[in-house]
């Protein structure tokens, strides 16, 4: 079972897809590490030795910031703008899209707010009686 960052990589994906399971961590920065470590990106997880475990988790804590420290500086650029007062500050703390997507219709996940088609407004007659 590798643990790296904190995270317990799930054993029975291959270490290409397994590295990903690490916030900060995606698939081409994945296959940078590994290229660099000189693993087999086929392997399994489970499959690891303990050297090239280690050499894996040498490379990611030296070279890259990843789980609560890159967490930390995200919510630190978060609250900077905020407290800057800029509009993508303002959008951050409405729960807003930042990045200048449409919010009339989509963006529904991001507000939070899963509307129903309204209708008429008008009751059936079933429902008056």
């Amino acid at each position: 079972m590798a643990r790296i960052a904190g995270v317990t990589l799930p054993p029975q994906k291959r270490i290409e897809v397994g590295l990903t399971y690490v916030y900060g961590i995606g698939a081409s920065l994945a296959k940078k590490i590994i290229a660099l470590s000189r693993v087999d990106a086929n392997k399994r997880v489970a499959d690891l030795s303990n050297e090239e475990e280690g050499k894996l988790r040498e490379i990611i804590e030296k070279s890259y910031k990843v789980e609560g420290d890159l967490r930390r500086v995200v919510a630190a650029n978060v609250k900077r703008l905020q407290d800057i007062g800029s509009y993508r500050g303002g959008r951050h703390a409405k729960g807003l899209p930042t990045r200048g997507q449409r919010t009339r219709t989509n963006s529904r996940t991001v507000r939070g707010n899963v509307r129903r088609t309204a209708g008429s407004g008008r009751r059936s007659s079933a429902e008056k009686t």
